[in-house]
């Protein structure tokens, strides 16, 4: 099952889909995303990852066939409130001890009980999720408390997010959940993509519009947060913060200028950041710049930027171009 929510982590949700076509379900949060799937002519699977929010949006799941998370008490009143017979998929969320969605432990049976003889469900996915896949605390705890539920039912089973999938194949179930690796990143921090055999799907590229040239002592963008220490030449980028850039990337944030590693200096503005030209005497107004994806990974800049990559990619706005 893709996971293809927050617009196809920044890639476009419709873009998304027509190149994981192939997959067995897409996992997404938003009801209006599903539907649009739904319209575009894909039939498998779509699992709406938080549920519903109200006895409402049931008539729209049913008349869509999705499926639909289920995490609390309060949506099984729902359910309760719902007329039509038979005609819900329900994936029941088991909170095995990341503490963000789901049922405890020791209501989860009393949960999956209702559920399997619910007059409106037609049937019951098991599934949780993991809070430390992508570290060294790993999922033993949550796998067990997960495992001693499920033993007792003969239902699917959905754990394995991407860290899960390719560093513990006990967690596989019936569905896995891909969503970062999809997108050629890697799910952790020790590891970069290309060791995984991921390729990024995203790079973002733009151009030197201006060039500068500083003398020792001169400081560069708002707060002069760089200061030459000697004559330098550098590149004004028509990106910012605005299209998605990070606001907070530091000093030294690594970048393509032509092809060639160079740095990010000074803070980035709304609409344009500073490049360092040195070692780059070629560059000038119309060279190249990768701020992340092919050549740049994108881990990189987001380790320099005191986030994840995750949050760079779904960070892009509307208003950067999609060529391809």
């Amino acid at each position: 099952m893709a996971v293809i929510k927050a617009n196809g982590y920044g890639h476009g949700l419709l873009r998304v889909a027509e190149a994981l076509a192939g997959a067995d379900g897409f996992a997404l949060l938003d009801i209006k995303d599903a539907i649009a799937l739904r319209e575009a002519g894909y039939r498998q699977t779509i699992l709406l990852l938080e549920g519903f929010f109200d006895v409402a949006d049931l008539e729209q799941i049913a008349a869509y066939d999705l499926a639909t998370v289920v995490h609390s008490e309060w949506q099984i009143r729902c359910l309760d409130a719902y007329p039509r017979a038979g005609s819900l998929d329900v994936w029941l969320k088991v909170n095995s001890g990341m503490h963000r969605l789901g049922f405890p432990p020791l209501e989860a049976a009393m949960a999956m009980e209702a559920l399997q003889r619910h007059r409106a469900v037609r049937e019951v996915t098991l599934m949780t999720h993991f809070a430390n896949a992508d570290e060294e605390r790993g999922v033993s705890a949550q796998l067990e408390t997960y495992n001693r539920i499920a033993a007792n039912y003969r239902a699917p089973r959905s754990l394995a997010n991407s860290a899960a999938l390719l560093r513990y194949p006990d967690t596989h179930g019936e569905w896995v959940r891909p969503g970062l690796m999809l997108y050629g990143a890697s799910p952790f921090r020790e590891v970069p993509a290309e060791r995984l055999g991921l390729k990024p799907a995203m790079t973002l590229k733009s151009r030197i519009i201006a060039t500068q040239m500083l003398k020792a002592g001169d400081e560069v963008g708002y707060g002069g947060k760089y200061r030459a220490e000697r004559g330098m030449r550098i590149g004004i980028v028509a990106c910012g913060y605005a299209d998605g850039y990070p606001r907070h990337a530091k000093n030294g944030t690594p970048l393509l200028v032509e092809g060639g590693r160079s740095q990010l200096l000074g803070r980035v503005s709304m609409d344009m950041l500073f490049a360092d030209l040195t070692g780059h005497p070629e560059a000038g107004v119309g060279s190249e710049v990768t701020l992340w994806g092919a050549g740049m990974p994108i881990e990189e800049v987001a380790s320099f930027s005191e986030t994840i990559s995750y949050e760079l990619m779904c960070a892009l706005t509307s208003r950067v171009p999609m060529l391809t």
